[in-house]
């Protein structure tokens, strides 16, 4: 077993910590600020004007289209690289992404065909165009197979009625990929199908956002009588459900990517404190319960950092990761809760104020063992597994 890292992911690494630090770092303030100011509404944590920048200032480093195929303009330097880029772009609280987002990318190139391909996928494939999935409902939220979003044929037509919730970045989406039920007497492996819905379809409005804690901040999307074309069915018709479920696992890796990047950043801050802040004489590294919390979550991370590169590398493999994103979603999330709580503890006063950003991460990683599936509902699956199967071969 070789646990070295390629050359080109360390460059690619090495490359994105310095963009944090230079470009990421000091636009910190400006966010925690944005966060605690826009109440109710949903404004953008960050200045368009200043996204624009950033983006342009990535392109210009060679940070672009990471895990996107070459033959659509891409680098294709896979899943193992792009988590190596999310974690460190995670070092920063300013919510940067790389476009484009894995998870959407996962599936539309493996689901797009003719025309699509123009309209969608090379768009997005070169960050000109945003998207986001809309899945989640009022009654279906963990529970996928129980949505009730329907699309019916009718005069040559889809017909989609139904109204999802929660979905993130739904009014800055240039399209969206709506799963809905078109044989509700099937399987739930052959009862859904995907669609591309435009912005501006008529019958479609998000009526509502709804403020959370954290950076979060989905929204309401409403079907009413939105008519769509053959063109606009992403795969095959009643066969949106295994390709959804890749998609899934995807985004899980990312979440877990990301905890990696913010815990190590509360870490740092941690050693840095430790040695540096004198309490009753003495420097806080010499108090032991400051030693535990520090090598308590250097260990917990590091087993959390095997988990993500090797469930990348099994993505970069072909294999079967359906566990694996169960397993990295549940460890990674909760190791954060952990870590940033300790941090937290170890600064004191300085800790829950907004002078660090230490409470907003806390507040961010809190809601990460909810979205994309709760903790529970992971564990669940992976004992589910277990007791059919048996333990997989390593």
């Amino acid at each position: 077993m070789d646990f070295e890292l390629p050359d080109s992911s360390r460059m690619v690494r090495d490359t994105v910590a310095r963009f944090v630090q230079e470009e990421l770092v000091p636009h910190e303030a400006l966010i925690i600020r944005r966060e605690a100011e826009r109440g109710f509404a949903d404004t953008a944590l960050i200045p368009p004007e200043l996204e624009a920048t950033l983006q342009e200032k990535a392109r210009s480093i060679g940070l672009w289209g990471i895990d996107v195929p070459e033959e659509f303009g891409g680098q294709d330097l896979g899943m193992l690289t792009k988590c190596l880029v999310i974690e460190q772009l995670k070092n920063s609280i300013v919510p940067f992404v790389l476009p484009p987002e894995s998870p959407n990318l996962f599936m539309l190139k493996e689901l797009c065909k003719g025309d699509q391909v123009d309209r969608y996928l090379l768009p997005y494939s070169r960050g000109e165009k945003k998207s986001c999935l809309a899945l989640s409902e009022p009654g279906a939220g963990s529970d996928a197979a129980a949505i009730k979003t329907r699309a019916e044929r009718k005069n040559g037509k889809w017909v989609l009625n139904g109204t999802k919730l929660w979905i993130s970045g739904a009014r800055r989406a240039d399209f969206m990929i709506v799963m809905a039920v078109t044989d509700a007497a099937a399987d739930k492996r052959a009862k859904f199908t995907a669609f591309l819905v435009d912005k501006g379809t008529p019958g479609m409005s998000i009526p509502t956002s709804f403020p959370m804690i954290g950076e979060y901040h989905p929204y309401e999307v409403v079907f009413d009588n939105v008519e769509l074309d053959d063109s606009q069915v992403l795969g095959e018709v009643g066969a949106g459900f295994a390709p959804l479920s890749k998609r899934l696992g995807v985004r899980r890796l990312e979440i877990a990517s990301r905890c990696l990047g913010l815990a190590t950043r509360c870490l740092n801050m941690m050693i840095e404190q430790a040695n540096t802040r004198q309490t009753f004489g003495a420097p806080l590294a010499d108090r032991q319960a400051v030693q535990w919390w520090i090598s308590d979550s250097y260990q917990e991370i590091e087993m959390v950092r095997l988990m993500v590169y090797q469930m990348a590398w099994k993505m970069d493999a072909g294999k079967d990761v359906r566990l694996d994103g169960s397993m990295v979603k549940v460890q990674g999330t909760e190791m954060i809760t952990r870590v940033v709580d300790r941090a937290m503890q170890l600064f004191g006063g300085m800790g829950v104020s907004k002078e660090l950003p230490l409470e907003y991460i806390s507040r961010m990683c809190r809601v990460m063992r909810i979205v994309e599936g709760p903790s529970e509902v992971h564990r669940w699956v992976v004992a589910r597994e277990l007791l059919r199967g048996g333990i997989p071969e390593a």
